[in-house]
This record gives structure tokens, C-alpha cells and sequence, in this order.
């Protein structure tokens, strides 16, 4: 069989990993890529998925980083069916049409913009996927169970195994034939870690021939859960004493659900201040909530459904619209607002974060992995500013970082997982986690077990039967990461400079109110070029 790796390689968003076999060819996720433009673009090249050709889908979970994207493939011409279990497949289906809705408005913000500039609107330039797309792929969606081997094309029989990380979330473990030899390969998927206040631990498959498995945190650990606790409550505190808001930037699935947990957790132990309200502002995070309850019977917390969502004196508001959601930023005194998108890329926390960045005694506090390009790994990383629709807003709140929320397994407890399943004639690949994380988790594969593990590129192709090493076909450069021309766009900058000191010459003849106009306008192009001077 042949394994394309069309995303979450050596990055952590775009997950997808298309399989052609003798008799099938279907993908495993088809997630939505994040971050910087250049990321942002490969959504964009559908023609690498080919979707008319695919047989089905198997999706491990509802995040938009696995799931971003079926719309997209559907929108051109997949009509197949999209497996997965029954949670993934109601928190997939309000998720999809909460990002359609972000991709349409996108869209719209791009037209005015381009309105105002008075530049034509392209006809061909569209939103990535509309509504409709949404709700025509999650009539595709086919519930599947857990632990049941399902035969979905002649010679790829297919088990989903509890993943932990997100309600729904499954690995994988797929068993392919090819002239009359199984091979059998497991995709971790996003694994959660052991031990979380609302999910039941991973399960570990018997050996297979092939792991494909995700290193997000493979150069680091979390903190347990007594500090994790203890770390929140020091925000809390910081805003609180201030007479500040505390802005928890969360996931609308799983993440926020487990800090209302841990909320209730610290109002039950008394480490909550008084007369503190806590807010969901978030219409998806409120429609997950509801699935959550439905599903209660897979958590092994029940206090989620009785105290923290339903019992008025948890102090739990979930806001109701987008008046709701601007009437908290002109509130005044202390509050927790949890808000999505947990990496700052999209939805209502950007206006959260435009309104209270700025505020001295204000903390921020994240709570899941920011990408690479996110506005959320600018501020982690230390960012003095933040541009937010089209304003460079100066970070002067407090920057908490607790990774112990984490909705995935920490280095020790992915070395932990693998070794279970280690032998000789192992094959493992790494996916799903940036260059120094793969790195660092690889050495200590190869150390402690003697297996040196396959990190797949963008693009890159690998065949792979039973325990043989990989045939790895690497992609086209110019596929795969487009060069940029620096010395073009340095000499591009220099033209202008140049052509802006000519024209200065007679800006002294101009009305005194149009000369102060201009220099405003060239004192903000002087302090963006700083901004970019800072990041080099």
C-alpha cells in the first residue's frame, strides 16, 4: 500500500494521510490546516487530495485540525462515506457549520476590505466551503462503535479504539491485504492523556506491523494535576485581586468542558473568590456542552452534567449572542471568560482580546498547544504586541501558559503508550508535532526500544508492506514548500523607499492638513516595519 502524507507532517494541523491500496483508496482525517498565510494556503490545493477518487473516510476525531476539511472535499466531489463513532459524529457536524460560517464571513470581510480599497472583487475568489457544504458532509457521516472490526472495502477491515484526548476520539487500527499478506498499521490519532478529569485512559492495540503516531508534546512532559489546579487558581487570583478579568482562550470541545470541571473542582474546595462569574462565550462551546451530556455515560465524571452545566449556583452564564458576548467586554470587575478559538486564530476571543490585552491585571490564560503562526504562539512566545483587525494592540496583561490541561499525551506518557506495543520488525512513523518535538521524541524512541522512527514531509509518499522499511518517494520541492524570493521583496521594499524620498521633495507645496496625514500614515508603515524587524 501507498501512504500520501497530505498534512500533519512536521506540523501539527491538516491532518490527513491517504491510503491506496490494491482495491480501495480512502484517508484517514482531512483536516483543516492552521496558522501563518503559507499554512493557510494548502487548504487550498484540493487537487493534492484528489476526493472524486476517494472510496470513504476515517475520521479519529471532531477537531477542525482532522476534520476542517471535509466540507472542502465534499464541495469537489467526495461522495463517500465518513466513518467514525457516534460522539465524533454529532460534535462534527456543529463544528463543520460553526467553520463554515467563520469561512463565509471570512470571505465577506475580505470583499468589503477590498470594497473600500476600491479594488475589483475577483468572482472566482470563494470562501473555502459555505453552510451548505457543511450540512451536505454530515449527512455522510456513518456512526460507527468502538471495539467492532468493520470490513469497508475488499481487504481493509478497520477497528476504532478509545483514543481518549476528545469525547468521540478513536485510534485507529486498520488491517490491509494485499496479495493474500496483512499488514497491519494503527494511527494514534490524537491521544489523550492517562489520568483526565473526564475521559477514560487510551487504549493500547496488540502489535502491529506499522504505528503512525502523534508527537505533539514529544519534547515535553505536563505538569499533574494537583499543579495544573494550582496554576489556575494563581490567575484567578492575579485578575481578582485587581478587580480584572481572567481571558482563558479554550477549545469549544473538550477543553472548555474540562475547565468548567476544574472550576467547579476549586468552588468545591473553597479556592474560588466570591462573586467571581464565570462566562461561556462561545455558540459552539454551548452546543458541545449539550452533546457531552448526552454522552455522559462514556465520562466517569457525572459532576460535569449535575453541578458545573445545570446547577444555577455553579455560577456558570453561557452567553447567548453576539450582544451577550459585547456587553462583557464593557462590564466591569472580575470575571472568567472562556472563549474560542482556543489558539486565538478565529471566533470570539479576538474581540476579548482586543478589549483587555492591553489591561494591566488582566491574565490570559492558555490552556492547549498554540501552533506555529497562531496569535496565541505570539503571545506564549512573548509577543510586546498583537495585531487585531488591523491594530497592533500592546500586550501589557499577564501571559499564563498551563500545559497540564492538555487534551494530549505528554512525552513520557507517548513513550509509555509506544512501549507497549515495541518489538524488533516495528515500524514506527511520527506525525502530528513540529521538527524539535519529532526530534527529540525519535532519539528517545531509538534509545529505548532500537527502532529508529519514519518522519514523514509534507507531501512525501511512502509504500510500506508488512515489517519491510518504508519506499519513500520525496515530494517535489515546489509542491511541498514553495521558496521564498527574499532578495525580490527586499529590493521590491527598497524601490519604493526610494521612490517615497523622490516624492517627499514637494510634499511641503501640500494643504498643512494633508502633510499630517501623510506622516501619520508614514509613522504607522515606519512602526509595522519595526514589528517585522523584531520577528527576524
Amino acid at each position: 500500500m501507498k501512504i500520501s502524507f497530505l498534512g500533519a507532517a512536521q506540523t501539527v494541523t491538516g491532518s490527513c494521510f491517504v491510503i491506496q491500496t490494491e482495491k480501495a483508496r480512502f484517508a484517514v482525517d482531512c483536516g483543516m490546516f492552521q496558522g501563518n498565510s503559507a499554512f493557510e494556503e494548502r487548504n487550498f490545493d484540493t487537487a493534492n487530495y484528489r476526493p472524486e477518487e476517494l472510496d470513504f473516510i476515517l475520521l479519529t476525531h471532531a477537531h477542525i485540525d482532522h476534520s476542517g476539511l471535509l466540507p472542502r472535499m465534499v464541495k469537489h466531489g467526495f461522495k463517500g462515506s465518513i466513518y467514525c463513532t457516534a460522539p465524533t459524529a454529532d460534535l462534527a457536524a456543529i463544528m463543520l457549520e460553526d467553520s463554515a460560517h467563520i469561512q463565509e464571513m471570512e470571505q465577506e470581510w475580505k470583499n468589503k476590505h477590498k470594497t473600500r480599497r476600491g479594488e475589483e472583487i475577483d468572482p472566482a475568489e470563494e470562501a473555502l466551503y459555505d453552510t451548505e457544504d457543511a450540512i451536505a458532509t454530515a449527512k455522510l457521516l456513518r456512526p460507527v462503535d468502538f471495539g467492532k472490526e468493520l470490513e469497508l472495502a475488499e481487504g481493509v477491515k478497520v477497528t476504532f479504539r478509545y483514543a481518549g484526548h476528545i469525547l468521540g476520539a478513536a485510534i485507529l487500527d486498520i488491517v490491509v491485504t494485499e496479495n493474500g499478506k496483512a499488514t497491519r498499521v494503527v494511527f494514534s490519532g490524537d491521544l489523550g492523556r492517562p489520568g483526565a478529569l473526564l475521559l477514560p485512559d487510551a487504549e493500547t492495540p496488540s502489535t502491529p506491523d506499522w504505528l503512525f503516531v502523534e508527537s505533539t508534546y514529544g519534547d515535553r512532559d505536563h505538569k499533574g494535576e494537583a499543579d495544573t489546579l494550582n496554576e489556575l487558581v494563581e490567575a484567578i487570583e492575579y485578575s481578582h485581586s485587581r478587580g480584572e478579568k481572567v481571558i482563558i482562550p479554550a477549545f469549544a470541545v473538550e477543553r472548555t468542558q474540562e475547565i468548567l470541571y476544574s472550576l467547579y473542582l476549586l468552588k468545591q474546595q473553597g479556592r474560588l473568590p466570591d462573586k467571581m462569574p464565570i462566562y461561556v462565550d462561545s455558540p459552539l462551546a454551548t452546543k458541545a456542552t449539550k452533546i457531552f451530556l448526552k454522552y455522559s455515560h462514556i465520562l466517569h465524571t457525572p459532576e460535569l452534567s449535575s453541578v458545573a452545566v445545570h446547577d444555577p449556583d455553579a455560577g456558570v452564564i453561557f452567553t447567548q449572542d453576539a450582544q451577550d458576548s459585547m456587553q462583557l467586554n464593557a462590564m466591569k470587575g472580575p470575571a472568567i471568560i472562556l472563549s474560542a478559538s482556543g489558539m486565538c486564530n478565529a471566533g470570539r476571543i479576538r474581540h476579548h482580546l482586543k478589549h483587555n490585552l492591553w489591561r494591566e491585571g488582566v491574565s490570559i490564560v492558555f490552556v492547549g498547544y498554540q501552533a506555529i503562526g497562531t496569535p496565541g504562539r505570539k503571545l506564549v512566545d512573548g509577543a510586546k504586541s498583537l495585531r487585531l483587525f488591523g491594530e497592533d494592540v500592546k500586550v501589557a496583561a499577564k501571559i499564563f501558559t498551563i500545559g497540564g490541561f492538555s487534551a494530549h499525551a505528554g512525552q513520557s506518557q507517548l513513550l509509555e503508550w509506544i512501549g507497549a506495543m515495541a518489538r524488533p520488525g516495528l515500524n514506527i512513523g511520527l506525525v502530528h508535532g513540529e521538527p524539535k518535538a519529532q526530534q527529540i521524541l525519535a532519539g528517545l524512541i531509538k534509545e529505548r526500544f532500537g527502532i529508529t522512527p519514519f518522519i514523514p514531509e509534507y507531501l512525501e509518499e511512502a509504500v510500506i508492506e508488512g515489517s519491510s522499511a518504508p519506499v519513500v518517494e520525496a515530494p517535489a520541492p515546489a509542491r511541498s514548500r514553495r521558496r521564498v524570493d527574499w532578495n525580490f521583496l527586499a529590493s521590491e521594499l527598497e524601490q519604493r523607499v526610494s521612490q517615497i524620498r523622490s516624492r517627499l521633495a514637494d510634499a511641503d507645496s501640500l494643504p498643512w492638513e494633508e502633510q499630517t496625514e501623510l506622516r501619520d500614515r508614514l509613522a504607522e508603515i515606519e512602526r509595522e516595519l519595526f514589528v517585522f524587524l523584531s520577528h527576524l
